[in-house]
């Protein structure tokens, strides 16, 4: 059974920094088959994306509100997938989910993805 584990949130202070953890487990392929991606929903607002990374090649893709203060990465020792997240604000505050697809990024089609977390809830205060 696939099953990602999305922990980390928390709350912080406008311009501070968190990090969020998705742990993986039972994928039938390898983990590098993999993209993951980060995606959040925020009270009253749509689901949107935030970064995605492929494992086989490393790549990524960041949604534009990030504006350089997110980082992805991937630690494949670990079958685990961070988003570093630096100088939040308000805006921010969401519950954090993610979500594992084969292969290629994509953080504008959530119908992509075959597998879900269970989501963390971010909440930083002004």
């Amino acid at each position: 059974e696939v099953q990602l584990q999305a922990f980390g949130g928390g709350l912080v202070q406008a311009g501070g920094s968190l990090r969020l953890s998705c742990s993986t487990s039972g994928f039938t392929l390898d983990f590098d088959d993999y993209a993951i991606g980060w995606f959040r929903q925020a009270p009253g607002k749509e689901r949107e994306g935030v970064a995605c990374i492929s494992n086989g090649d490393g790549s990524t893709v960041y949604g534009s509100f990030v504006k350089g203060r997110f980082i992805i990465s991937s630690d494949k020792t670990r079958n685990t997938v961070y988003l570093q997240m630096n100088s939040l604000n308000a805006e921010d505050t969401a519950v954090y989910y993610c979500a594992a697809v084969y292969l290629d990024c994509s953080i504008s089609d959530f119908s992509l993805y075959d597998y879900w977390g269970q989501g963390t809830q971010v909440t930083v205060s002004s």
